[in-house]
């Protein structure tokens, strides 16, 4: 299992348009095979940082769906990313 999980700082202002505009991935990655968890979610402190946090059942599947990552409409609202992958061994 892979777990990805951390957080990103947007845009000021732009948190909630991110979230919204997240939502497209998460319904794709939720379809995918592979898949058992992905979710993109607003902060309820800190209104410029954004929480995400994924479980695929391989590295192969997590690289299936992920490809090159966002589109540039999300990308350019990226400030910085604090996002690391983790291999789970049960």
């Amino acid at each position: 299992m892979v777990i990805v999980a951390g957080s990103l700082r947007i845009a000021q202002g732009r948190r909630d348009e991110f979230v919204a505009a997240s939502r497209p991935a998460v319904v794709q990655a939720r379809a995918t095979v592979g898949c058992l968890e992905f979710v993109v979610t607003a902060d309820p402190v800190d209104d410029d940082r954004v929480v995400v946090y994924e479980r695929w059942e391989s590295v192969e599947a997590l690289a299936g769906f992920r490809g090159d990552g966002p589109g540039d409409d999300l990308s350019a609202m990226i400030v910085s990313v604090d996002v690391g992958q983790y291999a789970v061994m049960s």
